[in-house]
């Protein structure tokens, strides 16, 4: 044999230790990173158990410690609870009562209608709109009894109901082809 065949098996062995030793050390690497997760994951449990432990060995050497800490988590708690909020109220938006005066001109707008084609109506007698019923053709194509939103009026005189004061407002019609006419609306329909 030459010296190239004798020195081929040795350097197998040597190659087949290297690889061994590799082989080991990665187990070894293994095997570490794997206590390493275990313990990354046990610390948060060994710190909550420390803490727990270490409140509850309070509680038996002193109480009233231990209490009041309990105490004051449950007052925080009750503050946080009745606190939300930014302490601004919301504004309701609607219609605006005017504080209206005899002798003076406002028009005619309805406060519970959105629809710009929406009238106002006129009633001979302040309670009639109470009972207003336009079943009848007469009823909703009488002369001046609808009025459209924006009419100029002037006020003649108020009437009392329900215990309010001002309910409804008598008007006269200040343009158009009812100039002159006089009929009672509900004061909030006067703005």
């Amino acid at each position: 044999m030459s010296n190239e065949e004798n020195a081929k098996p040795e350097e197998n062995v040597q190659q087949e230790g290297n690889l061994q030793q590799e082989g080991n050390l990665q187990q070894e690497g293994n095997l570490q990173q794997e206590e390493n997760v275990k313990q990354t994951v046990e610390s948060p449990k060994n710190t909550v158990g420390d803490l727990v432990s270490s409140f509850l060995s309070l509680k038996e050497k002193n109480p009233k410690v231990f209490f009041g800490a309990i105490g004051g988590v449950a007052v925080l708690l009750l503050i946080l609870m009745m606190s939300g909020g930014d302490g601004s109220k919301p504004t309701v938006s609607g219609p605006v009562i005017k504080d209206l005066a005899v002798g003076q001109r406002y028009v005619l707008k309805s406060a519970n209608a959105y629809d710009p084609g929406a009238t106002v109506r006129l009633v001979s007698t302040p309670g009639a709109i109470a009972a207003y019923d336009d079943t009848e053709e007469t009823d909703r194509t009488g002369a001046c009894q609808h009025m459209p939103q924006g009419t100029p009026v002037s006020v003649l005189e108020f009437a009392d109901a329900y215990g309010k004061q001002k309910t409804y407002a008598k008007v006269r019609i200040e343009e158009g082809e009812c100039k002159g006419n006089e009929g009672w609306a509900l004061a909030i329909d006067v703005q």
